[in-house]
């Protein structure tokens, strides 16, 4: 008999997660039975202890809010993972040391590559967690511009104006507000300052179109959602995994 190999993903509220069923298909299709992916719903990272003791874990993703607050239980880091300060991909190496990685940066580098016009130069950045710090970093790999809106930054949802808004036409929605099962809460934003040269790249993928989203595209905003990014960093993942 095989011996099992188990994967998952901790966060916290981690329900609406697509990972488990994009990865069991992956298993399915590729005839891998003895894979397992779960999610681990953890109410604080110390919980993450007892899953680092199962000898059959070879790995797992990290969500809100554990990005950064994961380091802390791992031996080693990639050089991205180190320079961003946030990881969403752990693997167990086969000494037993835990090493991180941040497929987040891959994943966003491919969503906006995909979308990006060259005008757009400058970019608000919503949010200032794990995901956030991966989107800096890409931004500043393409030498676009970029200013950090959250509720402790000078910056904050309070005095951003559309005036800002319009001077800014990349705009990347990186806060949990949103998210299935709470479709209809919206960071307050300017949306009247938006126009149709604002691409707007909201991280959520559940639901497909979140209010902030709709709200973005009524003002004729290019508007695009988590979900290929989400893919993207789940193969990247993979790959990790399945490297000796």
């Amino acid at each position: 008999m095989e011996k099992p190999v188990k994967l998952g993903l901790i966060g916290k509220n981690i329900s609406y997660s697509f990972s488990k069923q994009h990865f069991e298909q992956k298993f399915k299709k590729l005839m891998l039975s003895a894979y397992t992916y779960d999610l681990f719903d953890l109410q604080q990272i110390d919980e993450v202890a007892k899953l680092l003791e199962d000898a059959d874990v070879r790995g797992f993703n990290v969500t809100i809010p554990y990005k950064e607050q994961v380091i802390a239980f791992l031996d080693e880091l990639s050089d991205e993972a180190r320079q961003i300060g946030a990881v969403n991909t752990v693997k167990v190496l086969a000494d037993g040391r835990r090493k991180g990685f941040n497929t987040d940066a891959f994943g966003f580098e491919k969503t906006l590559l995909a979308h990006k016009k060259d005008y757009h130069t400058s970019a608000l950045i919503l949010g200032d967690g794990g995901a956030a710090k991966a989107v800096k970093y890409v931004l500043d790999k393409h030498n676009i511009a970029h200013k950090t809106v959250s509720r402790k930054s000078e910056l904050n949802f309070d005095n951003l104006t559309s005036e800002i808004v319009k001077e800014h036409t990349l705009i990347i929605q990186t806060t949990p507000v949103g998210t299935f099962p709470n479709v209809e809460n919206c960071l307050v934003f300017p949306f009247e300052g938006l126009s149709d040269k604002h691409l707007i790249i909201d991280l959520i993928y559940n639901p497909n179109y979140t209010k902030f989203i709709k709200n973005a595209a009524e003002k004729g905003a290019k508007t695009v959602n988590g979900y290929y990014m989400l893919e993207q960093q789940a193969e990247k993942a993979w790959e990790i995994w399945n490297l000796d």
